[in-house]
């Protein structure tokens, strides 16, 4: 393939001297910054992230920074998720929508104080819409990108690794919940969250001059633990059912359709931008949906763009993310598909880039 020439639009991380040394050999770009794709290969990486532990430079994850008397109020009114009941020191994940109803991101909404919050963005610009919606209500919140960089601890072994840096109450931190640490003397916070269903934390490394004696202390520390540079895993990921904005769903996407509806309070998140197109679409349902499939026949190719899913000569969704799982002998899909044919068994024709398969409907994810 062609390599990515080099720009200021293009960034590089606080971490990126260390994925390059640990053999990086692929790249995407994730919000104007390089986020590795593959270290050893995708299966292999897939089967150590299963086993061991990993150290993903996920610095791409950016910060929208919230702060002042009505960073509360400007965050309901982003999110259909009711969040009056959330208190410092929780995460949560949060649908953000247009006022169609439309997705603009997905991220984890971090709430540091009652007037200061981190919205951990996934692959969107998502800054200039906050600050647009802040200077249109003339709200009294200051907005910018901070300069933070995630750095994930993903797999079984995860605890293991951040015990021995950060010290064994580090156990407890519970699921999307989050804590202030020190790592030479410098303040960092640490949540049990992360892009995979292996387990983890992940580290908001406030100052990019701490970012490569971290991922060395990390690397030191987790030597015995067979501890790799790593990175998000399609394969896996598609068996856990996590998805990709821009990928599995788009700002013509609502909530509904994506199956994060139970994501979406509409009757009590008062504020919300997009609460009234939301109400109607939770009234009446969804009439596509994202669901998990199999795909008949060998491993599929890599999914560059959408696949469309036909039945009797009229197309009826389409795949957006799919991979050879080796645990699960098969290939395991993401695909938006209509009601006539969502449920579970239903046989669907696949227009893939090699030829027509089948693909199947699943009842459930894999993972």
């Amino acid at each position: 393939m062609a390599l990515l020439s080099p720009s200021r639009r293009i960034r590089r991380t606080p971490f990126s001297d260390g994925v390059e040394a640990a053999g990086v050999k692929a790249y995407t770009v994730y919000n104007h910054m390089l986020l590795p794709t593959v270290f050893d290969s995708v299966q292999a990486d897939y089967h150590h992230l299963k086993k061991h532990v990993q150290v993903w430079d996920v610095a791409c994850e950016r910060q929208v920074e919230l702060r002042g008397p009505d960073a509360g109020r400007l965050m309901q009114m982003l999110t259909p998720r009711d969040l009056r009941g959330m208190l410092p020191g929780q995460c949560y994940y949060v649908p953000i929508v247009d006022e169609t109803g439309g997705m603009l991101n997905d991220p984890v909404a971090v709430k540091l104080a009652e007037d200061r919050w981190w919205i951990s963005i996934a692959d969107s610009d998502l800054l200039f819409w906050v600050k647009g919606i802040a200077n249109g209500y003339r709200l009294d919140v200051l907005i910018d990108e901070p300069d933070v960089s995630p750095l994930a601890i993903q797999g079984p072994k995860s605890d293991d690794l951040m015990a021995r840096l950060f010290g064994d109450e580090i156990r407890n931190l519970r699921f999307f919940r989050f804590g202030w640490y020190t790592f030479e003397g410098r303040d960092i916070v640490i949540a049990r969250s992360g892009y995979s269903k292996q387990g983890g934390f992940e580290i908001y490394v406030i100052g990019g001059d701490i970012g490569m004696p971290l991922w060395h202390a990390l690397m030191e520390a987790g030597a015995d633990l067979d501890v790799r540079a790593g990175c998000p895993n399609v394969i896996e990921r598609i068996e856990g059912g996590l998805l990709s904005y821009g990928n599995d769903m788009t700002r013509n996407n609502t909530p509904h359709e994506c199956g994060l509806g139970r994501f979406c309070n509409t009757e009590t998140a008062i504020g919300c931008i997009g609460r009234d197109a939301l109400l109607r679409v939770a009234r009446e349902g969804p009439v596509r949906q994202i669901r998990p499939l199999t795909i008949d026949g060998g491993p599929v190719p890599a999914c560059e763009y959408p696949w469309p899913l036909m039945a009797e000569g009229e197309k009826v969704g389409q795949i957006t993310s799919a991979a050879f799982s080796p645990d699960h002998r098969t290939n395991v899909a993401i695909g938006m598909v209509r009601m006539t044919h969502w449920k579970p068994g239903t046989r669907i024709t696949l227009e893939a880039p090699d030829g027509a398969r089948e693909a199947v409907v699943q009842p459930q994810f894999w993972n």
